[in-house]
């Protein structure tokens, strides 16, 4: 798991939205954002697209976890609850790998383990390996 960690370094857009990647196991990722004022929308809560963007990046971990390229054909997300302050933890989790496709729940949480979006993913599993 060291290879996928140094090989998702290499996220550029996660990194400057200050996520990091906790945790890396076969088909599972974690990743935190400590939300700050750059993370809030017009209206002072955490914008969609931040933790969008956290999400992504943990289903992003999770789907290249077995060291082949899988790339997302599609993702929904639904908000259940604001914020804007805090640290939100996102954990995707592997529901069905097939050697085609796979398919990925991503719980967003905040400190209060209160779930604050869910996403569901599917990615296309190439036959390329990542390149590490």
């Amino acid at each position: 798991m060291d290879k996928i960690r140094e090989f998702f370094k290499k996220d550029r857009f996660a990194a400057h939205n200050d996520i990091t990647l906790l945790e890396i196991q076969p088909g599972y990722a974690k990743a935190e954002l400590i939300i700050s004022d750059k993370h809030l929308n017009g209206v002072d809560i955490t914008h969609g697209g931040a933790i969008f963007t956290l999400a992504d990046l943990a289903f992003a971990v999770a789907s290249n976890s077995h060291g082949s390229i899988a790339v997302g054909v599609s993702a929904t997300i639904s908000y259940l609850k604001s914020t804007n302050k805090g640290t939100l933890t996102a954990e995707a989790r592997e529901m069905a790998l097939n050697p085609k496709l796979a398919t990925y729940n991503v719980e967003v949480r905040d400190d209060s383990n209160d779930m604050v979006a869910l996403f569901q993913g599917t990615v296309y599993r190439k036959k390329q390996a990542l390149n590490m």
